[in-house]
């Protein structure tokens, strides 16, 4: 019957609603003893942190649950008012007000409520006995942080104020709050039960995270110290920020999922309210945090923000403790009836006559967005808000007024009732509301237990599911617990205790009662003398993952049997014989006008250095040493320019004939017949000269890589001086760039033969092969590097001998009526063949 009421009063209101109400109106009523109430209509204030006048904080978003556990205060007194038998003849008042969750909200209201009735102001005593304010006592605020501003100041004035939602264990402290009373057990009740769900399914690896505010840190703070009691380990432990619009909080929650991450924690306990747990819940989902069991609390499991999160089912378990808060009977119906009435002008207008006999212009935090509420708005938390807990409240406070005024079940007499002398009743006598007996103990709470429930999905819809309780001891039923795990079995959470030999022990979290079992890296070993960590092998020794014990390297270098160094001495070979083929065709041809136009018995000297060039590549092969290292780059060197020097020779006559003429006949004097070799000598001692230089600052020496190979250790050729190393070979850079321009502009007819053409593909080939070298050469750190030097070498002495010689000798073989003196003294004014000899 209540649920087709308020389907129908649901229709009704939601059709009649096209203007404003004065549901905010309902917020206070005169009457002969005043309750006060805080409660978070608002939330999100704008600027706070701007503020540089006291003016009115406002608050940005509409809370429907503040609305809620104020109609629920209403709601009680109402049916009290209507009672003959609790305060017969006698009516409360309320005046409610907004906390925004904000201190400095709660205390503009708590000033009012502590002003003499009737008045504005706060009278300033020596002593306050007979003191009357404006209110008996009052009823909030919700959270913590804001109990423990306002219950210092009720607490001077002895008004009793009764949280229905303030868990902190700080206000447990009678002697600090005398006045301070709560309707919900203290934190240190719900980590009690937090801890004994723990051990009941033996995770005792976990990590817990709570919100930056006395809720979340106030918790957190006592789980950690009941865990460390209970041989619970604790992975991470950090805070969320509560002001999300704070730059910062994004990056803090990201850092927290990480390290969560690392931790390999299969079991979360989270303390937060609503906002902070759907933030670090989004985050979790985006950055794919893997299944875990999130172990919640009332603030946030029951909360339809964090149950509406999209692919929310995707986080893991979900269990956690609410309080076992009862329905009230008659509320659903009594706020569908309410939000009738606040449509109705009669009603409004009583209502506001109301309101100016309790003179509410003088603070005007009250609700306002609850004008603009319909009961579709707050109907789906109709069922899930914590209403219990306020109507105790209330009652809680009638029963020490109907005890202190010696009311009987007809009659109230009429008194001046001081707010501190309800206190001796409300700590002594029990009181009944809906027949379940409450009462409050020696820290001013009331312990009435807690349900677990779980998170259950069906067909993507939420059920809070109860699977046990907890009192004094806990209660599981595991049958009805299904965790969404890949395999539906129960996700373990545990430290490991023994670890094999080869692993060492790594403590994890900020505790030495739980370890990570971890395989000792490679080049390090385990030993029994210290487990908990590993031992460094020596530089000239190796390990493998896991290992009790360290080997001796074994030297790498480019070995003489290895099929990469057979292939290259094969290829060296090949090389040598091409050489040795050429040589031999210009030794039988050296008289013809072709080999004396390219240099005559040069051409023999630059084959023969060609020739010791390929034959240094044996230097690269087999155990380095440091003369080894040495000789390896001079040899290169000096064969190189030997080469070079017989192209520069002939680059130089070349330039001379074509582009200065005039001048030919005085200067192809110094580079033609014997004295050419003369130049071919000064190129080779100014090379001497460069490698002495070399040998005097720094040349090659033996290195021995530990780093580069796992195993073994590496035998390279380093470089001591570069600019040592750059003077040598950049003298052969220099003189192959003067022969390039010296070659590259001369011109002749396309159908005759160009002997300059030769050089200038040599020397630019050579530019080529070393820049591939230099790139290649600079990544290598194995023994490829030895075989980048050997390719470089037979790659440079190829291209020389396939772009300068090889061509002549098809000349010489296959086309000997090219090989006459006017063929080449008409393809390029050079000197009579007698010159060239």
């Amino acid at each position: 019957v209540m649920v087709t009421d308020l389907i129908l009063c649901l229709s009704v209101g939601y059709a009649a609603a096209l203007k404003p109400t004065c549901l905010s109106a309902q917020l206070s009523r005169p009457g002969d003893y005043i309750l006060g109430g805080l409660f978070p209509f608002g939330m999100d204030t704008v600027n706070l942190t701007a503020r540089s006048e006291p003016t009115v904080v406002v608050c940005e978003r509409f809370f429907v649950d503040g609305l809620i556990w104020a109609l629920g205060m209403k709601f009680a007194i109402d049916q009290i008012n209507n009672s003959t038998s609790l305060l017969p003849g006698v009516k409360l008042g309320y005046d409610m007000y907004d906390t925004c969750f904000e201190p400095a909200v709660a205390l503009q209201a708590s000033l009012l409520f502590l002003t003499r009735n009737s008045t504005t102001g706060i009278g300033v005593l020596c002593n306050y006995t007979d003191y009357q304010p404006r209110v008996t006592a009052v009823i909030g605020p919700h959270k913590s942080d804001l109990c423990l501003v306002t219950a210092k100041l009720y607490s001077f004035f002895l008004i009793p104020q009764v949280s229905y939602g303030a868990s902190s264990e700080k206000l447990s402290d009678s002697e600090s709050y005398p006045s301070f009373y709560r309707t919900v057990p203290s934190d240190k009740n719900l980590v009690e039960a937090v801890v004994l769900l723990l051990n009941k399914f033996g995770w005792n690896w976990i990590a817990t995270i709570g919100s930056d505010d006395e809720y979340g840190r106030g918790a957190m703070g006592l789980f950690l110290s009941i865990a460390g009691n209970h041989s619970i380990c604790i992975a991470f432990e950090g805070l969320i920020p509560t002001d999300l619009a704070d730059p910062k909080a994004k990056n803090q929650l990201e850092d927290t999922i990480t390290v969560i991450n690392k931790t390999k924690a299969n079991v979360i306990v989270l303390f937060a309210f609503s906002q902070p747990a759907q933030a670090l819940l989004e985050h979790s989902i985006r950055m794919g945090l893997s299944k875990k069991v999130w172990i919640g609390t009332e603030a946030w499991m029951l909360s339809d923000i964090a149950a509406s999160i999209p692919n929310i089912q995707s986080i893991g378990t979900v269990l956690g403790f609410i309080m076992k808060a009862g329905t009230v009977p008659g509320f659903q119906k009594y706020v569908a009836d309410l939000f009738t009435s606040v449509q109705q002008d009669a009603f409004c207008q009583e209502s506001r006559e109301f309101n100016r006999l309790m003179n509410s212009d003088m603070l005007d935090t009250r609700c306002e967005h609850c004008d603009n509420i319909l009961l579709h708005d707050v109907s789906s938390m109709l069922g899930h808000s914590q209403i219990l807990p306020v109507y105790v409240a209330v009652y809680s406070v009638a029963y020490a007024l109907h005890r202190a005024l010696g009311c009987t079940h007809q009659a109230c007499p009429r008194a001046s009732i001081r707010p501190w002398q309800l206190l001796h009743f409300m700590n002594t006598l029990p009181f009944k509301v809906n027949g379940q007996s409450f009462r409050f103990d020696q820290s001013h709470g009331t312990n009435t237990g807690y349900r677990l429930i779980f998170w259950s999905w069906k067909n993507g819809t939420l059920t809070y599911l109860p699977v046990g309780s907890y009192e004094e001891s806990l209660y599981i039923n595991k049958s009805q617990i299904q965790f969404h795990t890949a395999d539906e079995k129960q996700p373990t959470s545990e430290c490991f205790r023994h670890c094999k030999p080869g692993q060492f022990r790594q403590i994890k979290g900020f505790h030495f009662c739980c370890y990570d079992c971890t395989d000792c890296p490679e080049n390090t070993f385990w030993s029994t003398k210290d487990s908990s960590t590993c031992t460094p092998c020596l530089e000239h020794q190796w390990s493998p993952v896991q290992s009790t014990q360290c080997y001796d390297r074994s030297e790498r270098y480019l070995f003489w049997n290895e099929p990469l160094a057979i292939a290259l001495l094969m290829l060296m070979s090949i090389t040598i014989s091409l050489i040795c083929l050429t040589a031999a065709v210009f030794l039988k041809s050296l008289e013809t006008p072709l080999v004396q136009a390219s240099g005559g018995k040069l051409t023999l000297f630059a084959l023969f250095m060609l020739t010791l060039l390929c034959l240094s590549c044996c230097l690269y092969i087999g155990k380095p040493s440091n003369n080894l290292c040495m000789i390896q780059e001079i040899v290169y060197a000096l064969c190189l320019n030997g080469c070079f020097s017989t192209f520069f020779i002939k680059s130089l006559e070349i330039t001379l004939v074509t582009e200065f003429p005039r001048c030919a006949p005085t200067f192809l004097y110094w580079v033609t017949q014997r004295r050419a070799w003369l130049l071919v000598a000064l190129c080779l001692l100014t090379e001497c000269l460069f490698c002495f230089c070399y040998l005097h600052l720094g040349p090659d020496y033996l290195l021995a890589d530990y780093k580069s190979l796992p195993t073994e250790v590496l035998l390279v050729c380093n470089t001591e001086s570069w600019a040592a190393f750059a003077l040598m070979h950049g003298y052969n850079g220099c003189l192959a760039f003067i022969c390039f321009l010296c070659t590259f502009m001369v011109q002749t007819s396309a159908k005759k033969y160009n002997i300059a053409r030769g050089i200038t593909f040599a020397i630019l080939l050579y530019f080529i092969i070393w820049i591939f070298f230099i790139a290649t050469f600079a990544t290598l750190k194995t023994v490829l590097r030895s075989v980048a030097q050997i390719g470089t070498i037979l790659t440079t002495s190829l291209c020389i001998l396939g772009t300068y010689y090889i061509p002549k000798c098809y000349i010489i073989l296959f086309k000997p009526d090219l090989n006459t003196v006017d063929y080449f003294r008409n393809s390029i004014k050079e000197e009579p063949e007698e010159d060239s000899q």
